[in-house]
């Protein structure tokens, strides 16, 4: 017993006892030898310190160079043969051939290689002059008097539809026909020009079909070997373009394959017939 329990009364000395059994234990807080240490739980304040420190000690990621991005946005090269652009150019050129072709017979051909219902198609004016000169010299007057009347109502039925025409699609377009006020309204219908831009071609192919069987010695080589380049790079072209215009394709392959039929033929007559004579 301590020195102050010795001046206390026996009643006090067993009250102070109490006190001393009745208090909480105190939690042992001592780490034995290989103990982790409890994690000290971060505050709101230091976490947002963290934070904003990496944000300034972690810069932003530098922005792709322009030599990335166009490499990336750059369209992967294509061939001759899925190039829209190549088959264009083509169809340009042999297209030019065909205005060539034409100068070709008028300074070096003869008269009767003009086909009237080819020359009345292309709109050659000076072969059809010549044409008809030629007629006129060998007496076919008949034949030119009615070719004359042909070509006259022809020029003025498209000059009459070419002035109606918004008027006529107009009124068409207001009826509310199902089927026709929808192809009236049409972006390449028939009254705008991306209609008859194939539409003169089915013209051209026409005419070489009405002539399937014309003498060798009147077939243009030149003429034919124009159309038949035209009929074959245009069809190509045509599966090339986005959409896919099947309409320009249809009526370039049949001007392929009329052409091409005059051009077999006199290439045979010309230079395979006559050297086997």
């Amino acid at each position: 017993m301590s020195t102050a329990h010795r001046f206390l009364s026996p009643a006090a000395t067993q009250l102070s006892l109490r006190l001393r059994q009745s208090r909480a234990p105190i939690r042992n807080t001592a780490r034995r030898f290989g103990d982790k240490a409890p994690a000290d739980k971060p505050s709101a304040t230091a976490t947002k310190e963290a934070s904003t420190a990496n944000s300034v000690s972690s810069p932003p990621p530098p922005p792709p160079s322009a030599t990335a991005q166009a490499s990336a946005e750059a369209p992967k090269s294509q061939g001759w043969w899925d190039s829209a652009e190549f088959w264009g150019r083509c169809g340009a050129i042999a297209g030019w051939g065909m205005s060539g072709a034409a100068i070709y017979d008028a300074l070096e051909s003869s008269p009767e290689v003009i086909s009237l219902n080819m020359t009345g198609v292309l709109i050659v004016p000076n072969q059809m002059r010549r044409a008809l000169e030629y007629k006129q010299a060998n007496g076919e007057e008949e034949a030119v008097n009615d070719i004359l009347v042909k070509a006259g109502a022809t020029a003025a039925g498209a000059v009459a539809c070419v002035l109606a025409g918004p008027t006529v699609q107009s009124a068409l377009v207001a009826a509310n026909i199902p089927l026709v006020s929808a192809v009236a309204a049409a972006d390449a219908g028939p009254f705008t020009v991306h209609f008859w831009a194939p539409m003169s071609k089915w013209l051209i192919s026409g005419a070489s079909f009405m002539e399937l069987d014309r003498p060798t010695e009147k077939i243009s080589l030149a003429q034919y070997s124009a159309l038949t380049m035209t009929g074959f790079f245009f069809s190509r072209y045509a599966l090339l373009v986005t959409p896919i215009n099947y309409t320009l394709c249809s009526v370039n392959v049949a001007l392929f394959g009329s052409s091409a039929w005059h051009l077999g033929r006199k290439v045979k007559a010309d230079f395979i017939d006559e050297k086997k004579e």
